[in-house]
């Protein structure tokens, strides 16, 4: 399964909005600029993020966009869901080799169960970890 730019830069949209939650709404041209992103594009990524109730919008002139619950409640499965449709590394029927279906099965689980155990909190606090880090290395 690969994740495209739908999924990767959807998870860049709630980051920053799980980053910056109770601060009021953020632009998607201030994350499109940040990330050196289209706008436009980061637009149409944002429609079916709010149609499936994780971001509500904002009007008006310091309007945005905001998570509709805290990072510690949204996971990346379902951004990916909404994005990318089911998570399946390949299509598999009920006719298929047993060994092979329960191969796709399990990875098809794996892949589930990471991205549906990790929060948009876990991601913020992980990018968070490296920031401040200044190594010594000694030969």
């Amino acid at each position: 399964m690969k994740i495209s730019t739908k999924g990767r830069y959807g998870l860049t949209i709630m980051m920053e909005l799980a980053n910056r939650f109770g601060e009021g709404p953020t632009s998607l041209k201030s994350i499109a600029e940040k990330h050196q992103l289209s706008e436009h594009y980061l637009e149409q990524l944002v429609a079916p993020l709010r149609n499936a109730g994780l971001v509500k919008s904002i009007r008006g002139a310091y309007g945005g966009y905001i998570l509709s619950k805290s990072a510690e409640l949204v996971t990346a499965g379902e951004v990916i869901r909404v994005l990318e449709g089911p998570i399946s590394p390949v299509d598999f029927t009920e006719e298929d080799d047993p060994a092979k279906r329960d191969l796709w099965v399990r990875i098809r689980d794996s892949i589930a169960e990471v991205l549906d155990s990790t929060t948009l909190a876990n991601l913020i606090s992980f990018e968070d970890v490296g920031k401040n880090d200044n190594y010594m290395f000694y030969i």
